[in-house]
């Protein structure tokens, strides 16, 4: 079954019926298509998506303009699986899509750049600020979306900071050796220090994934762990700090964008920068809503010794360097924005547990 042939299911799936024919705009009334493969609630900038960033649109219109503005919305993979939605807002099944560029290694492998140095911010905040000085000093970054992908980008989301999961408890970097670890990708080379099995894997794949024993634990904020219940089949969580990831995006596609009267443009973009600036602090409540879940549901939680976690960003030297060499081959500023972000990162108050060294 091909990837489009997957989403076309999707849809008729989704039974939306009429209403999932073209975005329609009768008179002064539009109605979007927005989703994610993400499920709102266990993924918060999903949540966020539906929350602020449809309501918003859909009350500004409203008040400040003669526009009627209503969304059908789709989560949880209901049109466009996580790696297919961004092909989904391309070809225009969503009007609006939600989607880690994780899950893109090939189409968007630098926009990743934040996963190839690990142990970056701490804060989701200082993570997006940082990433978005990145963006606005790498046009290329933005642009990628409009001359490759059909699509306009809004605004940035992020994971908040990453910890372990795992079905077993451990005190030592050494127990690690051997035990299989599910993650997103980029976020793979983490464990190499460890002498982990990385496999690679989706969120939504990982709570039956490990109840089944194809791995034995997951890379993961604590809100995404808490909200996918990865705590039943793996219930020891260690604090490892290896930083938010500033990887989430929210595109529109740019055929739509167009056809759209510029009073209703003007509202979208301004309240996608909007959706990225309340994104920072609500996926840092979100850690710490996170945390206090997770020990309410059982889960045992352990912190790592500052000195072993300085000695695992020790053994990633090399990753940014490897990283950014690779994205050079492939024509991409891959040099330049993985020291931007070095460099911003710092402008906004992060000591890096280790200088990483790019050339």
């Amino acid at each position: 079954m091909t990837k489009k042939t997957r989403i076309a299911g999707g849809i008729a799936g989704a039974a939306l019926g009429v209403a999932l024919c073209a975005s329609a705009a009768q008179a002064d009334r539009f109605t979007f298509r927005i989703g994610s493969g993400h499920p709102k609630g266990p993924a918060p900038y999903v949540t966020t998506m539906s929350d602020f960033f449809a309501a918003e649109v859909k009350r500004r219109a409203e008040e400040e303009t003669e526009h009627k503005v209503s969304f059908i919305e789709s989560y949880g993979g209901g049109i466009a699986g996580v790696s297919e939605t961004l092909e989904a807002v391309q070809n225009g099944l969503l009007d609006f899509g939600g989607y880690c560029v994780c899950f893109e290694p090939s189409n968007l492998y630098l926009h990743n750049f934040p996963y190839f140095q690990p142990f970056g911010p701490q804060s989701s905040s200082d993570a997006i600020a940082a990433v978005r000085i990145v963006y606005d000093s790498n046009p290329w970054l933005s642009e990628v979306f409009e001359k490759e992908f059909g699509q306009q980008l809004l605004g940035l989301g992020a994971w908040d900071n990453y910890h372990l999961g795992t079905k077993e408890q451990w005190t030592q970097v050494s127990d690690l050796k051997g035990v299989k670890i599910g993650g997103a990708g980029p976020n793979l080379p983490w464990l190499e220090y460890a002498g982990a099995v990385p496999v690679q894997s989706s969120l939504p794949e990982g709570y039956m994934a490990m109840k089944t024993g194809v791995y034995d634990g997951w890379l993961m904020t604590p809100a995404g762990y808490n909200g996918f219940k990865y705590y039943e089949p793996s219930p020891y969580y260690t604090l490892i700090g290896f930083g938010a990831m500033p990887v989430v995006v929210l595109t529109v596609n740019q055929a739509k964008m167009a056809s759209l009267p510029e009073d209703l443009r003007q509202i979208i973009t301004e309240v996608g920068m909007e959706w990225e600036q309340r994104n920072g602090q609500a996926m840092d409540d979100s850690q710490a809503a996170g945390l206090a879940a997770l020990k309410e549901n059982g889960a045992v939680i352990t912190e790592l010794p500052d000195e072993v976690r300085a000695e695992w960003a020790q053994s990633l030297a090399e990753l940014p360097r490897k990283s950014a060499q690779e994205a050079d081959s492939r024509g991409m500023p891959g040099t330049k924005v993985m020291q931007d972000f070095l460099d911003a990162a710092r402008e906004i108050g992060h000591v890096w547990p280790v200088e990483y060294q790019l050339n």
